[in-house]
């Protein structure tokens, strides 16, 4: 059974930092892009950061030189550094997980984790 499971989420003051987690289990996860996404209330879903299997990154200009992607294929992890956080920052944030191969494209979603950014 395949899951992704986030954890790290909560509430912070404006400039804080929190570091999401989203540990995979039931795939072969270095063969997997992962991203990180969010969606704020009343909002698209929206792609923030995304780490290939071969450890190439790309941010979202919202959150660019502020968040960090990273993996680590030993713990089946990838990682999302977040600092100098805004009110704006306020959504669910969900790790997806995406393979691609010959038998087609295998896409797997976490449950999310609420991260609220607010004095």
């Amino acid at each position: 059974q395949v899951q992704l499971l986030e954890s790290g989420g909560g509430l912070v003051q404006p400039g804080g930092s929190l570091r999401l987690s989203c540990a995979a289990s039931g795939i072969s996860f270095s063969n997997y892009k992962m991203e990180w996404y969010r969606q704020a209330p009343g909002e698209d879903r929206e792609v923030i950061a995304g780490i290939t299997n071969g450890g190439l990154t790309n941010y979202a200009d919202s959150v660019l030189g502020r968040f960090t992607i990273s993996r680590d294929n030993a713990k089946n992890t990838v990682y999302l550094q977040m600092n100098s956080l805004k009110p704006e920052d306020t959504a669910v944030y969900y790790c997806r997980g995406q393979s691609f191969s010959y038998y087609g494209i295998q896409t797997y979603w976490g449950q999310g984790t609420q991260v609220t950014v607010s004095s």
